[in-house]
């Protein structure tokens, strides 16, 4: 059973990361109006990002949200640096690279970190949780999906990043291969009873907990719902009760 592999990891803390995927800045912004102090960290993906830039991270990060940048930058190395570059002179606390972009793009990307602004953490993102087998095979990829989680996060932690990004199912393996001191972060985080959606491998917030996991990121399932607010505090009830 995966939770009997990591119980040394049951206790420990576990942030809810709310994935402000919506397609106007107006709405992102009533949506925290609505939200308030019910979410601590703010994920801003390509959606955002693409239409509103950087001045909405700015705005976001006034109202007193840690700012988690979902770009999965994904380039020749001296590009990646480049715009890890820039990206630091936002307020910014994560941001994601591709960790299919190879060792050299990662390692570039962490001299530029240090360089520029050293408390900007780096995540790879290993496998999509939109992929699995069948998926990673139709771009040549023969491994199955926790193989390849395993062989890039090895790669990107080697590297100097300072992360990962993976599906939960991949939890358990990661952190008996690695420990506890990477950070993990997991999307494809589903409260019991909730729709998968485009998803294809999920687990529940306190399952994710539970085998290890940093940070959740949750969206559809807090932002979908008659009550945004009650649906985050929900969940990080769930993940700040301690279970024996």
């Amino acid at each position: 059973m995966l939770l009997s592999m990591v119980q040394a990891s049951k206790h420990s803390n576990c942030e809810l990361i709310l994935a402000l995927d919506l397609p106007t800045k107006a709405e992102a912004l009533q949506c925290l109006d609505d939200l308030g102090d019910s979410v601590r960290w703010v994920k801003i993906g390509l959606q955002l990002f693409t239409l509103c830039g950087p001045e909405l991270v700015r705005e976001i990060a006034d109202r007193g949200y840690q700012i988690f940048l979902d770009l999965k930058l994904h380039d020749i190395p001296n590009t990646v640096a480049k715009a890890v570059e820039s990206i630091c002179q936002l307020p910014v606390d994560l941001l994601t690279l591709h960790a299919s972009g190879g060792a050299e793009m990662l390692g570039w990307a962490a001299k530029a970190r240090d360089s520029e602004n050293p408390s900007l953490r780096l995540l790879a993102v290993t496998v999509l949780t939109s992929m699995d087998g069948a998926g990673l095979q139709s771009i040549g990829v023969n491994a199955a999906p926790q193989e390849q989680v395993e062989r890039l996060a090895a790669l990107s932690l080697e590297a100097g990043i300072d992360g990962l990004v993976c599906s939960p199912l991949e939890l358990a393996v990661l952190r008996k291969r690695f420990g506890p001191s990477p950070l993990i972060v997991t999307p494809g985080i589903r409260p019991t009873g909730a729709a998968a959606n485009e998803q294809k491998r999920i687990m529940t917030p306190e399952d994710a907990r539970q085998l290890g996991a940093s940070m959740i990121v949750v969206g559809r399932p807090i932002l979908a719902s008659a009550d945004p607010r009650s649906a985050a505090l929900s969940i990080r009830t769930t993940l700040e009760t301690e279970t024996v």
